[in-house]
């Protein structure tokens, strides 16, 4: 089922269960209770659970929006060190710089088609990417330059190596939730309070404010499903994550995904 389908559904649940809740209990009100006014205090202690809740939300939105802003530039980095790989194996002869990108290749191949899948679950980084990339870092080690500009290219070649290394190994670590059970406990709690607490008010049947209502309700569902969403660094759904992968080895990624 489509994300978009599942906030969809969830934001006009909740809009029919606070505008079914309100219409019950004006049926059910009193005839002589009063409803014109509300007691300062709750609307005092209504805005102050507001604003606590609407401040810890922001900085779960921020929190999960700076992992995905990391996770995103560690990919960046893996795919373009690895990319920067295979255009300077270019100085060397036919056969070694065939190996060298063949290699590349195969490891590309296997991120995209069997790393992404487990990160996306929720599970860790398959074994093989890791020996994969080891692989390439000792063919290029024990590959001796034959020339001058064999030789200016080796280092290079090893650094970028070794900062496609750095960044899977931070892609890897970045791949859980950002977000504890606890934090979302009071995040799913802090909601269900803060929508309830509309009910104190006294709204009535006005039209003005069901409308409203149902409105604050479907905004505190459509940020809950935001901190949800960004908080799985390289999404819910599918290999889009992987980017960067896909624009500099289009080829590859390709046929891997088929």
């Amino acid at each position: 089922m489509s994300e978009w389908l599942v906030l969809a559904i969830a934001m006009a649940l909740v809009c029919a269960v606070v505008l079914a809740i309100t219409a019950i209990r004006h049926r059910r009100v009193a005839a002589d209770e009063d409803t014109s006014e509300t007691p300062d205090v709750i609307e005092y202690m209504t805005m102050m659970v507001g604003v606590v809740y609407a401040i810890v939300l922001g900085l779960a939105i921020a929190g999960v929006w700076e992992a995905r802003g990391s996770a995103e530039d560690s990919v960046r980095r893996e795919a373009q060190s690895l990319y920067e790989v295979t255009q300077r194996a270019d100085v060397y002869p036919a056969p070694v710089r065939d190996r060298i990108r063949g290699e590349v290749d195969a490891y590309v191949s296997h991120t995209v088609s069997v790393d992404w899948p487990r990160l996306v679950s929720g599970q860790s980084a398959s074994d093989e990417g890791a020996q994969l990339l080891g692989k390439l870092r000792g063919d290029v080690t024990h590959q001796s330059p034959a020339n001058e500009l064999q030789a200016q290219a080796y280092q290079p070649l090893l650094d970028h190596i070794a900062a496609a290394d750095d960044a899977r190994h931070s892609r890897t670590q970045s791949d859980e939730s950002t977000l504890p059970s606890v934090i979302w406990f009071g995040l799913v709690v802090g909601g269900l309070v803060t929508i309830g607490l509309i009910f104190t008010l006294q709204i009535r049947r006005s039209g003005r404010e069901l409308l409203l209502a149902g409105l604050f309700s479907a905004l505190i569902v459509f940020l809950l499903f935001m901190v949800w969403s960004f908080d799985a660094p390289y999404g819910r759904d599918g290999t889009d994550s992987a980017g960067p992968f896909q624009d500099l080895f289009p080829a590859v990624t390709v046929t891997a995904s088929r």
